[in-house]
Order: structure tokens, then C-alpha cells, then sequence
């Protein structure tokens, strides 16, 4: 009964925080601008299926897309198990599925047994990768001690957390062999039988003591670990499936134009506006463009929230790849940071506080945004449909109309599309003389 109360006050607690994290990073996502998205629902359905959970854009380096897809499916798959844990921690049973599902229930340990397997093999290679051959895009510079070692600490928790299952597979099966009470026989398991030789001169009491040792370790490194995962990069594991879902379907090159520019540039032209589109009230645009997180869309701190880190967008930026100081990765990172920062400045000082510092400036650089080609490379590249390019947009839109701080090159190039309809400057009148000397 002792042991029955203390796992039901650990599921309470790790449910109770768990719950509080969620709230916490829920309410710091809406601190973003409104977001409507009601179009294509099927559309939407079919590339969250496609991307988030088939991650097809992982499989343009197919090696890695495989391991990583065995740590995905085998970390589901080994966690269906927790379902019989949870009622067996609760109900003080144990294995009480075996009973329901006879014959089967051996195959399906097995099944978890080979994904376990897959789970750590897979992370051994990408800790070796990170940490003994170390990638390139793995030690970019924003790339610094806290977000190396929170990869590693995912990497840690889920080698013990697969290898307490196979311990603990194993020495229960030599517990039922000796008949030991409590242990329903189950049969034998593929893999973890393997190891069993090794406990035969074991007293029975180890055995036991091991047995629920690694049960024990098990249960609460997955209530640890679903804690701890708010607070890490791995959270794209759950908000993935959103941020595919809510992703853009247009054309990868189309840009989002400012309804407000827009609007009045149709109302100057003669242009009839679209049903959805409303004539200016008077009343001036709070700011162009985006200066701090609140003037991102709650979309776009998402997508900071949704980020793995991978570093697959820095690695075929053509900004970063020639020295630019430009990274994509840093930008969704110090969105996330600043989007941090704000959220402690309200819960501890109210919503009247200003710290005096920005997105802009503080945590993004005039240069980064410069850097950069606006050629889509890493939106392409992102395995969950994060679009950095867009943010890129509306800060370098900040910059240049608020701010007034474009290069000469760009205000020249602005002011002969604004005079000539053209980025160079001679008259519109000669803008086709060019096709005089095409041949027919």
C-alpha cells in the first residue's frame, strides 16, 4: 500500500507540474499578435501527418532520418508500455496485462525490446556525432555550453531510461523461472533473455531488488523527463504537430506583404480591395514591422518554441556558409530567449514594466538581418516548417521603416522603384528598349 500511495502522489506531482509548464510556455506563446488560419483543413492534415509525424524533410540525409526516426517510433512505441506501469503502480499488480492478452503480450514486449535496442544504438551514434567527431553545424557559435549539454542530457536520459527497461526485463524473467511470488510468468523475452545468464547466481533477493530498482527508474525518468521537456529544445516532439498544421501553404518563395501597406497602395492605384480587406479607419499603425516579441504573431514565437536546434537551416544558409555572422538557428534561439526574458519581467514586475531592451538590437543585430538573402533556404530546410525568413522580414521591415536605417545601395533601389517602377534608374518610358535588340 506504501509503495501504491508513493507512485500515486509521484504521477500527481509529475501531472501537476507537467500541467504548469504547459500553461506557462501556452501563455508565453500568446504574447504573439493574432494568427488566423481556417483554410485547407485537409491540406493542413495531410502535411502534420507527412512532416511532423512521417518527417518526410528528414530524409534528404536518409542515415540520420533513420536513426532519428527509430528514436521517434521507438520512444512511442516503448512508452505504450507506461500505460501497463501506470495501472500496475496503482492497482499494486504487476504485469496485468499479461492476463488480458495472453499469447500476445510476449510478442508485443518483444516489439518494445527491438525498439529499445534501435532507441540506444541510435543515440550512441548521435552522441558520438555530437560530441567525438562534432559535426560543424553542431558547434556554431550560438551553439554554446546550455544548448550543447541540454542535447546531451536527452541523449543520457534516454539511454538509461531504454536501458532500465532491458535490466529490468531481464531480471524479471529470471524471477520467473525461479517462481518467485508476484512475477507472472510471461514467457521469455527475444532480447533482454539474452542477459539473463548473467543473474543466475543471483539471490533471489537482488534479483528483486534490482528488479523494481529498475522499474522504479524507469516510471520516474519518464515523469522527469516529460517535466523536463518544457524546458528543452525537444519539446518540437509535441508542438511539431501544430506548427506543421498551422504552417504556410502558399508558394515557399511568397512573402507576406503588411495588410496595412498593402491596403493603402490598392486604395492609391484604384485597385478594388478583396472581401476580406477593409479601407483605413485613420487611425496611425501601432509599429511597422517588429521590434520586440510582442509584435510577432503567436505563429512565430511557435515556431521559436518548436525549434530542435538541428541546425539544418544555419547549414545551407549561403549568408552563413561565407562568413556572414547570420544564423538562422540564433534567430528562432533568441526569439525563444527574449520571449523567456519578457514572460519573467511580467509574472515579476506586471505588465507596466519595460526593461528597455528588444528583439531588435539586444538579441538581433542590424548586420544578421542584412545578411541576409531572403532566398528561402532555410525554411526549406527546417524538418518541422519553421520559417525563420519571415521573421528576418519583419525585423529588416522594423529597421528600414521605423528606423530609417537601410544601406545607401537599398534607399537608391527604393527610390527608383518608387519613381521609376524599376530597381535602376532610368525613365519607365525606356524600361522595354531592351527587347529592340532580341532577335524575333
Amino acid at each position: 500500500m506504501i509503495a501504491q500511495l508513493f507512485f500515486a502522489g509521484s504521477l500527481g506531482t509529475a501531472i501537476y507540474f507537467a500541467t504548469k509548464s504547459v500553461l506557462r510556455i501556452k501563455g508565453n506563446i500568446m504574447l504573439g499578435k493574432p494568427y488566423s488560419v481556417s483554410d485547407n483543413t485537409s491540406e493542413r492534415i495531410k502535411k502534420m501527418v507527412f512532416v511532423a509525424f512521417g518527417q518526410q524533410k528528414m530524409f534528404d540525409r536518409p542515415i540520420v532520418a533513420l536513426l532519428h526516426l527509430f528514436v521517434y517510433v521507438g520512444f512511442l512505441v516503448v512508452n505504450l508500455e507506461m500505460l501497463e506501469i501506470v495501472i500496475d503502480g496503482l492497482t499494486g499488480e504487476h504485469r496485468i496485462f499479461a492476463g488480458l492478452l495472453g499469447s500476445f503480450y510476449p510478442v508485443m514486449v518483444n516489439v518494445f525490446e527491438f525498439f529499445a535496442v534501435a532507441v540506444l544504438l541510435a543515440c550512441v551514434v548521435f552522441w558520438i556525432r555530437r560530441n567525438v567527431l562534432k559535426i560543424k553545424r553542431f558547434w556554431f557559435a550560438e551553439m554554446k555550453e546550455e544548448p550543447r549539454k541540454d542535447a546531451n542530457v536527452i541523449l543520457y536520459a534516454e539511454i538509461i531510461l531504454m536501458s532500465a527497461f532491458l535490466l529490468m526485463n531481464a531480471t524479471d524473467y529470471e524471477l520467473q523461472v525461479r517462481g518467485a511470488e508476484h512475477y507472472v510468468h510471461t514467457g521469455s523475452f527475444l532480447i533482454s533473455s539474452i542477459f539473463s545468464p548473467l543473474f543466475e547466481n543471483w539471490n533471489i533477493d537482488l534479483l528483486i531488488d534490482v528488479e523494481r530498482f529498475c522499474w522504479w527508474a524507469h516510471i520516474l525518468g519518464v515523469f522527469a523527463f516529460a517535466n523536463y521537456l518544457p524546458y528543452s529544445k525537444h519539446l518540437h516532439i509535441i508542438l511539431a504537430f501544430p506548427n506543421t498544421y498551422f504552417s504556410k501553404l502558399d508558394s515557399a518563395g511568397k512573402m507576406r506583404n503588411m495588410p496595412e501597406v498593402t491596403t493603402e497602395v490598392k486604395l492609391m492605384l484604384n485597385i478594388p480591395l478583396a472581401e476580406n480587406e477593409s479601407a483605413a479607419t485613420g487611425e496611425p499603425v501601432a509599429r511597422f514591422g517588429v521590434k520586440d516579441i510582442q509584435d510577432l504573431t503567436w505563429k512565430q514565437i511557435m515556431e521559436s518554441y518548436t525549434c530542435t536546434e538541428c541546425g539544418r537551416c544555419s547549414s545551407v544558409c549561403p549568408a552563413n556558409l561565407t562568413g556572414k555572422v547570420l544564423s538562422p538557428r540564433k534567430i528562432m534561439m533568441d526569439v525563444r530567449d527574449r520571449v523567456e526574458e519578457v514572460s519573467t519581467n511580467l509574472q515579476q514586475n506586471g505588465p507596466s514594466f519595460e526593461d528597455g531592451k528588444s528583439l531588435y538590437g539586444d538579441y538581433i543585430s542590424q548586420e544578421e538581418l542584412l545578411a541576409c538573402t531572403s532566398c528561402n533556404a532555410c525554411a526549406d530546410a527546417c524538418p518541422v516548417n519553421i520559417d525563420p525568413l519571415a521573421i528576418i522580414l519583419d525585423m529588416r521591415r522594423y529597421m528600414i521603416m521605423e528606423e530609417s536605417k537601410a544601406p545607401f545601395a537599398w534607399n537608391a533601389m527604393f527610390s527608383n522603384m518608387e519613381n521609376n517602377m524599376a530597381p535602376w534608374k532610368f525613365s519607365p518610358s525606356d524600361r522595354f528598349n531592351w527587347s529592340k535588340n532580341v532577335n524575333p
